[in-house]
């Protein structure tokens, strides 16, 4: 069984849920933008991650 490093890693507690009844429609344009550019950037990261696990594995399998 493999052992993904991530489990080693202690649990963040979820940040709390933001009060959007108080922001304008424009501000909730701009908060989900910036929302959507985290997401992206998770995305990257995870690619990258990804890649990398990949590259090794291949690495290993051939070695």
């Amino acid at each position: 069984m493999a052992l993904d490093t991530d489990e080693l890693e202690p649990r963040k507690p979820k940040p709390a849920l933001k009060d959007l009844s108080t922001l304008s429609v424009g501000e909730l344009k701009d908060y989900i933008a910036g929302l959507e550019a985290e997401i992206a950037r998770a995305r990257t990261f995870i690619d990258a991650k990804e890649a990398h696990k990949n590259a090794a594995e291949a690495f290993f399998k051939k070695g």
